[in-house]
């Protein structure tokens, strides 16, 4: 087994079809085919289930491909590292983050990361937290903020945050009266809502708070995209729940939005901070992890983050 191999193989999988994974590798399919047949020899178990539609790993080629990905990277930082001035710190980076979180932290942290490192290329990947954990644990991000301590049992977490969530709408909106400063539960229930799918944690935790209550809630749409969310709300199609980092542009509060608390439910949500096993987290990735916390601590300090406490 070599790493051509494997990286042929993760490839394959994550295209879900040879061909697809041939035009992107620039490597005949006929070819890529006897590599997964050699692969598959090695391992003594078929590694791809085929069909007309394409192709899916077994079980068995879903823990090859978890451990590829891992070997993969660790390959390309090495390969960093090696080629690195003395001193310096260079290498890739991959830290998954929410849409609410990047609208509060990303620009932040992209320009202090090329200000003091400017040999580490940063890759923030935008995603909902299920699926940024899914990555974590598959070996395809370093560094991800997620909402929970206990999500990824096995890797180390720190705290950072305690986002409130929030009734938001547009300025412009006559939806909510403008002399109310909170609402209660009951209140937002008849509200028309615009919320994400139930797979979204944020959805979960807003339902779970409603059932408790004996709450149904009086939902126009379901969009698990942020800015199309968003826009719904400002065409006055209804209102959403989230942390007031929805409403941010580069880290700074938009002064056209309105956030309502919620005045008789302790509405919050904790972020932390997961990283790699410290004996696989590089220098490059230490470093960022560094910077994240201190950008997460001086945006809630100086009170550009709103809604937030630190843990």
């Amino acid at each position: 087994m070599d790493l051509r191999q494997l990286k042929y193989f993760a490839r394959i999988v994550e295209c879900g079809s040879l061909a697809k994974a041939s035009r992107q590798l620039f490597v005949a399919q006929p070819s890529l085919s006897q590599h997964i047949a050699k692969l598959e020899t090695e391992v003594g178990k078929p590694l791809l289930i085929r069909t007309a539609k394409g192709v899916t790993p077994t079980a068995s080629g879903v823990a090859l491909h978890q451990h590829a990905r891992f070997m993969l990277r660790q390959m390309d930082q090495a390969l960093s590292i090696a080629r690195q001035e003395p001193g310096s710190i260079y290498g890739m980076v991959s830290v998954g983050l929410a849409s609410t979180t990047v609208c509060a932290v990303g620009a932040p942290l992209m320009r202090r990361v090329r200000e003091k490192f400017p040999g580490i290329v940063l890759n923030v990947v935008e995603g909902m937290s299920g699926h940024l954990s899914q990555m974590m644990r598959q070996a395809q991000l370093d560094l991800a903020i997620l909402f929970g301590h206990d999500v990824i049992p096995d890797m180390p977490s720190e705290p950072l945050v305690e986002e409130e969530l929030f009734v938001l709408l547009p300025n412009t909106s006559d939806l909510i009266p403008r002399h109310r400063k909170t609402l209660k539960c009951a209140e937002v229930s008849r509200l028309p809502l615009i919320l994400p799918t139930g797979i979204h944690g944020l959805r979960r935790r807003i339902s779970a708070e409603f059932e408790q209550r004996n709450l149904p809630l009086h939902i126009v749409a379901e969009i698990d995209s942020l800015t199309l969310l968003m826009s719904c709300v400002r065409e006055g199609m209804g209102v959403t729940i989230k942390p007031m980092s929805a409403a941010t542009l580069d880290g700074q509060m938009r002064k056209d939005w309105r956030t309502i608390a919620f005045s008789d439910a302790n509405m919050k949500r904790a972020n932390y901070l997961y990283s790699v096993d410290p004996g696989h987290l590089t220098m490059a990735a230490a470093a960022v992890r560094t910077e994240l916390r201190e950008t997460v601590v001086e945006l809630t300090r100086s009170g550009v983050w709103q809604g937030v406490n630190l843990l």
